[in-house]
């Protein structure tokens, strides 16, 4: 009987070992699957967070580019505006030649003077309209009728016109042939 119950109590050793086991494999499963749901969690925080410093990124850059863009525009307002007030010393000089003629020594340094005048503008874009390649409304401006000029062609420069870089800033006022 004492070997009966020796076994008996090496059988239920064995079960509580077994169930113990069993247990801790369980818990060892149930821990594993805590874990890869866990990984799963932090994997779907990962791309959000990727995504929202992706866009972030995105709109520095797209803010970077409008205030360039902006700036550019701006810039071209002011060279624009500054341009427009320098083309009346540009005419002024030119009716001061005119109104000299040409046996006075003053009007050399004059000339010298808008020749500088101009070649600055030049180095900023700013160049007189072309006038010789017959009317071009976009260029110019109709303010009469040469009956001395062809139809479509300009007979007489009023005032010259100018471009900068390639827009129009002034148009020249032209009287054109009928």
């Amino acid at each position: 009987m004492a070997t009966e119950q020796n076994q008996d109590a090496q059988d239920l050793g064995q079960e509580q070992a077994e169930q113990q086991t069993q247990a801790e494999t369980e818990q060892a499963e149930v821990s594993v699957e805590d874990l890869q749901e866990q990984i799963a969690q932090l994997e779907g925080d990962l791309k959000l967070e990727k995504a929202r410093t992706a866009n972030a990124v995105y709109e520095a850059q797209k803010s970077v580019e409008r205030i360039q863009r902006e700036s550019e525009k701006h810039k071209d307002t002011v060279l624009e505006k500054f341009a427009k007030e320098l083309l009346e010393s540009v005419d002024n000089l030119e009716r001061a030649i005119q109104a000299a003629g040409e046996d006075n020594a003053m009007v050399e340094g004059v000339k010298l003077t808008l020749k500088s005048l101009l070649t600055t503008l030049e180095k900023f874009g700013v160049v007189e309209a072309d006038t010789a390649n017959g009317f071009n409304a976009d260029l110019h401006q109709a303010v009469g009728i040469d009956p001395n000029a062809k139809a479509n062609e300009i007979g007489n420069v009023l005032q010259k016109g100018y471009t900068l870089n390639g827009r129009l800033l002034r148009p020249a006022m032209v009287m054109v042939g009928a």
